[in-house]
């Protein structure tokens, strides 16, 4: 299981899996071929299907900017390997090919190149535990929590860069809380954040709560949304979860930094157990795992903070993993926009609600957090390739919606 680095990742929206990655991609390519005047970088299936409204071109474009580049979309052609694949290919001078690689956008930025495919979900061993049994196990040995065993396992200076991720994270709310206008893209959405924000001071307790809660969330969605600077908690797409959540109780109710950063690595935890054993591509299993995921992570850390015991933990990250079984991706226009945006605002509530629910309670449950990752996987396998990210049918197929050219 792989460090909590490659699970947060800094970056540009709109989506980990159709702009962070393969603008790695396109960076590491170059890299490789800067004496070359021209590429051509081959978008296949879904990366294909919705790389128009996520910006994928725009990604690619930026890293080639100073070469003559050509982008070839092929939107009914599907590598069996995953759906999010690009071909890169360089030339010399004389149109000649010198350079061709195979490239995998797996979600969450990360990229595997076609000639590594067989290692793929090989754990770097970097954690002995990679379940959540497992990690429960080690917890009633040990009386330590999820966050002791995170730092145990990646070392001290991994509070570092907790930081600066927290650090990220709060500027994409103060930045969205600020913005207004219109998104990106032929929809026509507003920004709803600042008016929510404003509109949460004449409120009432309960009913203020909810609305930060959708303000907090929207604004980092909607930063997301316009190619801001965001963390991948796990992924773009859905991005808002965590850090409203984590935003609006150190808000409410003054936690320090340091336990901010604690709960980070516990939902950090959650997020890379799910990574490891299920996936949180969208393309691959659908919005439950990027959603669905973010809101267990979200639920964990506000139980930890909240006073929770390892199994009030589990339980509630297993809640908020549960209620998102089946949800499909299905975005209209391809665009990270509807219903993404709301499922984030939702989905920060709906974590709130599962540390709640799990903290009245003593931890015990019926179903655990691993059986419902397996669930999860085997669920998202079921799934039709349609409700996964292709944005070819549900919402994506019966709301009005843009059309894109594929040039």
């Amino acid at each position: 299981m792989e460090s909590l680095r490659e699970l947060y990742k800094v970056g540009n929206g709109p989506s980990s899996s159709h702009t962070i990655g393969p603008r790695l991609a396109a960076q590491a390519f170059l890299k490789k071929n800067e004496e070359s005047p021209s590429f051509k970088v081959t978008l296949y299936g879904s990366l294909a299907l919705t790389g128009k409204g996520h910006l994928t071109d725009k990604a690619l474009e930026d890293v080639f900017v100073n070469k003559d580049l050509e982008i070839i979309w092929k939107p009914k052609e599907t590598k069996e390997f995953h759906s999010n694949a690009l071909l890169f290919t360089a030339f010399d001078s004389k149109d000649k090919v010198q350079d061709e690689i195979l490239a995998y956008s797996v979600g969450g930025g990360r990229i595997i190149y076609d000639n590594e495919k067989d290692k793929t979900f090989e754990s770097e061993d970097l954690y002995p535990y990679k379940t959540m049994d497992g990690v429960l196990d080690w917890s009633m040995q040990t009386g330590k929590s999820f966050w002791e065993y995170v730092f145990e396992v990646e070392g001290e200076d991994l509070i570092e860069f907790l930081e600066g991720i927290w650090k990220v994270m709060k500027s994409a709310i103060k930045y969205g809380l600020e913005n207004e206008g219109v998104l990106p893209g032929p929809l026509g959405i507003r920004r709803k954040a600042s008016s929510y924000y404003v509109k949460s001071k004449t409120m009432s307790h309960s009913l203020q709560n909810t609305t930060k809660l959708f303000a907090y969330a929207l604004a980092v969605s909607e930063e997301n949304a316009c190619g801001g600077k965001i963390v991948t908690a796990p992924t773009c797409g859905s991005a808002g979860i965590l850090p409203s959540v984590l935003y609006f109780m150190q808000e409410a109710y003054h936690f320090t930094d340091n336990r901010i950063i604690r709960a980070l690595a516990t939902a950090g935890l959650v997020g890379n157990i799910i990574k490891e054993n299920a996936s949180i591509s969208g393309a691959e299993v659908g919005c439950q795992g990027e959603v669905g995921a973010a809101c267990a992570m979200a639920s964990a850390a506000a139980a930890q903070l909240a006073g929770g015991t390892t199994k009030q933990i589990e339980y509630a990250a297993e809640m908020g993993l549960e209620h998102h079984l089946g949800l499909t991706c299905d975005p209209i226009g391809g665009l990270v926009q509807i219903p993404c945006i709301e499922r984030n605002a939702h989905g920060s509530v709906r974590a709130i609600d599962a540390a709640s629910f799990a903290i009245v309670g003593d931890g015990d449950h019926f179903v655990s957090f691993d059986e419902t990752v397996r669930a999860m996987k085997e669920t998202g396998k079921d799934l039709p390739s349609l409700y996964k990210e292709t944005a070819l049918g549900g919402l994506a197929k019966f709301a009005k919606k843009p059309t894109f050219r594929f040039g």
